[in-house]
C-alpha cells in the first residue's frame, strides 16, 4: 500500500495542467501455475507482478501511463509527463477522501498459496490417469492448475479510496485421441473466485473422463453437413456465442464510438421475446465476480436484454462521459499495464420455459451443438463464426450420430431474433476474454436454446 501522502502528491501533480479527473491504480499479483503432460510435471511457475497505472481525463480525452517503480519521485514524474500531454481550462484541486467499504463477495476457505505444490500436482496426476484409462485411443493428456491472488488499490480525484483482494483458481484438462490418420481433442477448464476448495467442488477425475469422452467421440465422427438448418445449442459454454456475437457489442467501448450494431437502440426489440440476458458481477465466487470494478465502482447485476428489449449497455467512466450515461460497475483491465474500459463479468441468458427434452423432441432435423469452441466476431456488424467442438445431428426429434467440423456462421442481431425456444437448465462456464484492456476472466452461460434457422458450415 502506498502512503497517503504519496497518493495525494501524485494525484495533485496529475491535475497540474487542468485535467478534470485523475486516478491511481495499484496492483500486486501473485500467480502460480503447474502443468503436467502425460503424468509428468512439465512446468512449475510462480511470479509476482507489481505496479501502478495513472490515468487523467481532459473532458472526454484520456491519457494513461504506468510503471513498476512506485517511488514517490517516479510516480510524480509519470503524472506530470501524462499531464503535459494536454491542457485544460482550469486547475482542479484534490478533495477529501471517501473510503469505500465492500462486503466480502467471494469468501475464500483455503488460500491457494498456503497449499504445497506437491498437493496441487497430485490432483493433476489423478486427472491425467483417469483420462488415459478412459480409452486406448487417448494418446496424450495435459492437466494444469492456476491460482492468482491479486491485491488492488484505487484512488481518484473524486475522493474515492478503495481496495480489494481477489483470489481465483482454475483447473484445466485436455485429452487427445489419435487414430492412424488424425487426432481430436477434448478440453475442460472449471474455475472460480475461490481458493484451493475448488478441488472439493469439482471431481478432477470425472472432468478428465469427460474430456477424454469428447476426444474419442469426435475421433469417430463424420463430417458435418453444411446449409441452413435449426441449431440447438447446449447450456454452459454455449453462451460464448452470446458473449462474443452480442455481449461485446453492448460494451460502451464500442457503443460510445457508434461502432456497435446496437448503438442507439435502447428500448428497442433486438432479440426474440423469449430472450432475457444479464451481466452480473455480484454472483458469489463466480469466475468473473468482484466486489468492485477496476475504477472502484461496486459491481452490479445489469439486465442487458429483457424479453427481447434492449435495457442497458455496459458502461465505464470515460465512455459514460462520452455517452451521457452512468457507469454500471463494468470497468475492467488485465493489469496495471492497461487502462480500464467497459467489459463483461458473468454474462448469460436467463432460464426460459422449455425443457431440454422438449427442445430436442420438437426439432425434426438440425444440428445439436453440445460444446462450442473458439471463433471471431466484428462488434460493428455482429458478424461471427464459431467452431463446434462436439456436435450431433438431430433426426426425427432425437439426438443421432456425432459430426465434426461444424461452424456456426451469422450475425448477432439476426441470431437473437431467431431464438424460438429457451430451456430451463442454465449453466455457466469459465473462459478468458480479450479486448483493448487485455485478457480478463469471464463467465459465459445460457440454458439449452434453439435457433430456428442459421447457417452451418461443414464438409459433409
Amino acid at each position: 500500500m502506498l502512503k497517503k501522502s504519496v497518493v495525494e502528491n501524485t494525484l495533485s501533480a496529475a491535475l497540474g495542467t487542468g485535467a478534470d479527473f485523475a486516478e491511481l491504480y495499484m496492483e500486486q499479483t501473485k500467480r502460480n501455475t503447474i502443468g503436467v503432460v502425460n503424468s509428468k510435471v512439465e512446468a512449475v511457475q510462480s511470479g509476482l507482478d507489481y505496479g501502478v497505472g495513472i490515468r487523467l481525463f481532459f473532458q472526454n480525452k484520456a491519457i494513461y501511463g504506468f510503471t513498476n517503480d512506485t517511488t514517490e519521485k517516479n510516480l510524480i514524474r509519470i503524472a506530470r509527463e501524462a499531464a503535459a500531454a494536454a491542457r485544460g481550462d482550469r486547475v482542479y484541486t484534490l478533495q477529501g477522501w471517501n473510503r469505500m467499504e465492500f462486503s466480502c463477495r467471494n469468501p475464500i476457505r483455503v488460500m491457494p498459496d498456503e497449499v504445497e505444490k506437491r498437493q496441487k500436482a497430485e490432483k493433476l496426476f489423478l486427472a491425467a490417469e483417469a483420462a488415459k484409462k478412459y480409452s486406448p485411443l487417448i494418446s496424450q493428456t495435459r492437466t494444469g492448475c492456476l491460482d492468482i491472488i491479486k491485491d488492488v488499490f484505487i484512488a481518484n480525484t473524486d475522493g474515492l479510496w478503495a481496495k480489494e483482494q481477489r483470489v481465483r483458481s482454475r483447473f484445466t484438462v485436455e485429452a487427445i485421441a489419435s487414430s492412424a490418420t488424425e487426432k481430436q481433442s477434448g478440453h475442460l477448464g472449471p474455475g472460480g473466485s475461490v481458493g484451493f476448495e475448488l478441488y472439493d467442488q469439482i471431481d478432477v477425475e470425472e472432468q478428465a473422463r469427460e474430456a477424454a469422452r469428447i476426444a474419442v467421440t469426435m475421433l469417430g465422427a463424420k463430417p458435418c453437413p453444411a446449409g441452413r438448418m435449426p441449431v440447438v445449442i447446449e447450456n454452459g459454454f454455449g453462451g460464448v456465442i452470446f458473449h462474443e456475437a452480442c455481449g461485446h457489442s453492448l460494451e460502451a467501448t464500442a457503443v460510445a464510438r457508434n461502432a456497435s450494431v446496437f448503438a442507439g437502440k435502447m428500448g428497442q426489440q433486438i432479440a426474440s421475446p423469449v430472450v432475457t440476458a444479464v451481466d452480473d458481477g455480484t454472483i458469489s465466487n463466480a469466475w468473473g465476480s468482484a466486489a468492485m470494478d477496476d475504477e472502484g465502482m461496486p459491481t452490479q447485476r445489469n439486465v442487458l436484454i429483457e424479453n427481447g428489449i434492449l435495457r442497458s449497455y455496459l458502461v465505464d467512466k470515460l465512455n459514460g462521459r462520452r455517452m451521457g450515461a452512468s457507469p454500471t460497475g463494468s470497468s475492467r483491465r488485465e493489469s496495471y499495464r492497461f487502462a480500464p474500459t467497459s467489459r463483461m463479468t458473468n454474462t448469460f441468458i436467463e432460464n426460459g420455459k422449455s425443457t431440454p427434452l422438449e427442445i430436442i423432441a420438437k426439432t425434426e432435423f438440425g444440428l445439436y451443438a453440445k460444446r462450442m469452441g473458439g471463433g471471431s466476431v466484428d462488434p460493428a456488424t455482429g458478424s461471427f463464426n464459431f467452431a463446434v467442438l462436439e456436435g450431433y445431428m438431430i433426426r426425427s426429434g432425437k439426438i443421432a450420430e456425432p459430426v465434426r467440423g461444424a461452424t456456426l456462421i451469422g450475425k448477432g442481431m439476426e441470431v437473437l431474433m431467431q431464438i424460438d425456444m429457451v430451456g430451463n437448465n442454465l449453466a455457466r462456464a469459465q473462459g478468458m476474454c480479450g479486448s483493448i484492456s487485455g485478457s480478463i476472466p469471464t463467465d459465459v452461460g445460457q440454458p439449452m436454446l434453439r435457433v430456428k434457422e442459421m447457417t452451418v458450415g461443414g464438409r459433409g
